[in-house]
C-alpha cells in the first residue's frame, strides 16, 4: 500500500499541520453544533478528502457526534482508511460526474433517509468542476436539505464554487505544510519503516513535494522503494529526483560573490557534464537566492523553520549572505526569474542559462532599478574600505582642494604666517591614488611643514609633472614605507592581486578593513571573530602578505583583529600628518568629489552634498535625471 494510504489520518487528532480546521472542527462537534453544509478548501493533497472522511466518521460515530470517534463501532468501522465504506456516505468525483444529470440525480437520492446510521453525507470532490446549471440543480436542497442530510464540498479554486452555493457553508481553507512541519511527519514515518535516511535528503524531499503532505510522501514512497538495505542515501535521492548538487550551487554562490566569470561558467559546465537539467539548475539557483535573502532579513530564520537544511549547508549559507549585499542578491533572484520564463520551451536551454550568468556579472548592462542599486552597492563598499579615518568618524576636517576661480593661486607664494596659525590646515586629509613609494633620497622639491619656532613662510608647492598628485606622507619620508591612508587608497589593488592568487582568502577581505600599520605589521580588523582568525592563518596571512609586495613593495606580516567595521582609531594630536600639493584640475573619481563635499568654504562654497551625490551617479554609473531637472 502506497504510503500516502496507509498513514492517511483516522482522526481530526492524527491530520499534521491544520490545527487552524480540526481544532475548530472539533470543538463543533463537541458541543453539537453541526452546520448542513460545509466547504473544504486549499492545495492539492494537503487533507481536505481525508478530513472530510474523518467528519463523517465523527458524525455517525454511535458514540456521537464527536471529535474523537471510537473506532469499534460498524459506522467507524466503514469509514476507517482502510474500511470499505458506508451505504450513508457517498463520494462522488465532481470531474467527471459534475454535469446538471448527475446532479439532478444525487438531488433525487438525497431526499431519502439514511439507512443505518445517523447522517446521509455526501462529499462532493473537485467542487469547482461542478457546472454552473449542476449546482442550480442542487441550490434548493442544498439552501434548505432535510435534518438528515449534509453536504461536503472540496475543492482546490473555492471561487469557481457558485456562490449561491458558497455563502450557504462553513468555509474552512486548508494550507500547504511548512518544512519543519513536514520534516517532522517524514521522520516519524521512516521510523516507523525502520529505514535509515541521510540528512541531507530530507530538504530534497520537502522541496520536491512542494508543501503537499501525499505529494510529499509519494516521493519519499520513491526513495523508499530504491532504498539499497534500508538505507536511502543522498547521491541516490539527488540522482533520481533530478535535483542539483549542492556543491554546484555553492560554487556558482562563490563565483558571483568573488565576481569570477570563469569559475561561474565552469559550475554551469559542471551542471551539464552532471547531466542536469538547466531549468532545474535555475530553479535551485532562485531558491538559493531567496534562502540568502531571508536569511539576510530574518537572523533567526532557521529556528523559525523558514531555511531548512543540513548544518553545513545552513553554515555555509550564513557566510554566502554575509558577503553578498541585498541589492545584488534581490537583482541576481530578479535576472534569474526572468531567465526561468525565457527557458520555458526553449531549445537551447543551456544556452540562455549561460546568458543569465553574464546578466548577472554585468549589472552596468541594464538600466533597471535593481541594477543601479547593486552598482550604487559596489560604490558604497569600495569606499567604506578606502576612506580614511577621519572622513569615516565625522570629526571635523578640512580637506586641500584645487581652486576652480584662481588658477594662479597655487602657484602664488604664501604670505607669513606663524605656526599656530597653519595648525587648522594641517588637519587629517585624504589620501588620492597613493603609489607605491621609492626608496627615500634627497628631494629638495618636497615641501616641509613649518616648525613652531620658525614662523617663516611655507615654501609653494611644486607640481611634479611626472606625478602631480600629492606629497609623500611625513611617515613615509622617513621610513620609505606607505602608511595606512596609503594602504586604504591601494586597498582595491591589493584585494585584485590576492585575488589572483586566492579567491577564497579574497572574498573574506571584503568585510575587512585596514586598521593601522605597527611597525612592519599591518593591521586589519574584522567584524565576524571567525573570519579574523582565518585571515590570521598563515596559508592566508602568506597570500596578503605577497599581494602587498606587489601592490606596494613592502614586506610586511599580517595581523587580523575582531572589531566593528567602523573607523580606525584617530592619529594622537602630535602625529605629522601629510599636506595636499593641488591635485591634477581633471580628477573626477569619488574621492575628490568628497573633497569637494567637505572643502574649506573660505577658499570656495561648501557645496550641496545632494548635489555631489549626483554628480557621482552621473559620472560613474551613467545615471540621468528622469524629473526634468538638471543635476
Amino acid at each position: 500500500m502506497a504510503l500516502y494510504r496507509k498513514y492517511r489520518p483516522a482522526t481530526f487528532a492524527d491530520v499534521v499541520g491544520q490545527e487552524h480546521v480540526t481544532e475548530p472542527l472539533s470543538t463543533a462537534l463537541t458541543a453539537g453544533r453541526i452546520n448542513h453544509a460545509y466547504l473544504f478548501s486549499g492545495p492539492r493533497g494537503c487533507g481536505k478528502t481525508s478530513s472530510a472522511r474523518i467528519l463523517a466518521r465523527s458524525l455517525n460515530c454511535a458514540q456521537g457526534p464527536t471529535a474523537t470517534p471510537c473506532g469499534v463501532c460498524d459506522s467507524c468501522v466503514a469509514l476507517a482508511p482502510s474500511g470499505g465504506g458506508s451505504v450513508d456516505v457517498t463520494e462522488l468525483d465532481a470531474a467527471s460526474h459534475g454535469g446538471v444529470d448527475d446532479t439532478r440525480e444525487l438531488r433525487d437520492r438525497a431526499f431519502y433517509a439514511p439507512a443505518q446510521s445517523r447522517y446521509r453525507i455526501f462529499i462532493i470532490d473537485e467542487a469547482h468542476m461542478v457546472t454552473t446549471a449542476g449546482f442550480n440543480a442542487l441550490l434548493k436542497i442544498v439552501e434548505e436539505p432535510p435534518e438528515h442530510l449534509i453536504f461536503v464540498f472540496a475543492t482546490t479554486e473555492p471561487e469557481k464554487v457558485l456562490p449561491t452555493i458558497r455563502s450557504r457553508t462553513h468555509h474552512y481553507p486548508f494550507r500547504l505544510l511548512a518544512p519543519r512541519t513536514m520534516r517532522s511527519l517524514l521522520e516519524r514515518i521512516c521510523a516507523q519503516e525502520n529505514v535509515t535516511v541521510d540528512d541531507a535528503v530530507y530538504p530534497l524531499v520537502i522541496r520536491a513535494g512542494g508543501g503537499s503532505p501525499r505529494d510529499t510522501l509519494s516521493v519519499l514512497d520513491q526513495l523508499l522503494a530504491g532504498a539499497d538495505g534500508n538505507q536511502v542515501s543522498y547521491p541516490r535521492a539527488l540522482s533520481l529526483l533530478g535535483a542539483t548538487d549542492v556543491a554546484l550551487i555553492d560554487d556558482a554562490i562563490d563565483a558571483l560573490a568573488a565576481g569570477d566569470a570563469a569559475a561561474l561558467f565552469g559550475a554551469v559546465e559542471g551542471v551539464i557534464d552532471a547531466g542536469h537539467d538547466p531549468r532545474r539548475f535555475a530553479t535551485d539557483l532562485l531558491e538559493r537566492f531567496r534562502d540568502l535573502i531571508v536569511l539576510q532579513s530574518v537572523p533567526d530564520a532557521v529556528a523559525r523553520g523558514v531555511v531548512d537544511g543540513p548544518e553545513d549547508v545552513l553554515d555555509r549559507m550564513r557566510d554566502q549572505s554575509a558577503r553578498v549585499g541585498s541589492a545584488t542578491l534581490t537583482r541576481y533572484a530578479e535576472v534569474v526569474h526572468a531567465g526561468l520564463g525565457e527557458m520555458r520551451g526553449a531549445t537551447a536551454p543551456r544556452l540562455l542559462l549561460e546568458v543569465v550568468c553574464a546578466r548577472l556579472l554585468l549589472p552596468s548592462a541594464h538600466d533597471t532599478e535593481s541594477a543601479l542599486l547593486q552598482r550604487v552597492e559596489r560604490i558604497e563598499t569600495r569606499l567604506d574600505m578606502s576612506i580614511p579615518a577621519g572622513e569615516q568618524s565625522g570629526a571635523p576636517k578640512q580637506y586641500s582642494r584645487r581652486s576652480k576661480t584662481d588658477p594662479q593661486e597655487s602657484q602664488a607664494p604664501a604670505e607669513p604666517t606663524s605656526a599656530p596659525e597653519l595648525k587648522p590646515a594641517l588637519e587629517p586629509t585624504v589620501v588620492v591614488e597613493p603609489r607605491p613609494m621609492p626608496e627615500p633620497t634627497p628631494a629638495p622639491s618636497a615641501p616641509e611643514a613649518p616648525s613652531a619656532t620658525e614662523p617663516e613662510a611655507s615654501p609653494p608647492a611644486v607640481r611634479q609633472p611626472a606625478d602631480p598628485v600629492v606629497a609623500a606622507p611625513a611617515p613615509a619620508a622617513v621610513t620609505g614605507e606607505p602608511n595606512a591612508a596609503a594602504v586604504r587608497g591601494m586597498w582595491t589593488t591589493v584585494r585584485e592581486k590576492v585575488r589572483q592568487r586566492s579567491r577564497t582568502t579574497e572574498v573574506m577581505l571584503a568585510g575587512a578593513i585596514v586598521r593601522a600599520v605597527d611597525g612592519d605589521t599591518l593591521v586589519l580588523s574584522h567584524e565576524s571573530a571567525p573570519l579574523a582568525k582565518r585571515l590570521t592563518e598563515q596559508r592566508n596571512a602568506d597570500v596578503i602578505r605577497e599581494a602587498l609586495k606587489d601592490a606596494l613593495g613592502v614586506d610586511w606580516k599580517i595581523r587580523c583583529e575582531t572589531g566593528p567595521a567602523g573607523p580606525p582609531p584617530a592619529p594622537e594630536p602630535d602625529e605629522p600628518v601629510a599636506a595636499f600639493a593641488p591635485p591634477q584640475s581633471d580628477r573626477d573619481d569619488e574621492e575628490s568629489m568628497l573633497a569637494e563635499a567637505g572643502g574649506d568654504t573660505s577658499e570656495t562654497p561648501r557645496r550641496d552634498p545632494e548635489e555631489v551625490a549626483l554628480e557621482l551617479l552621473q559620472n560613474e554609473l551613467g545615471a540621468r535625471r528622469i524629473d526634468g531637472e538638471q543635476a
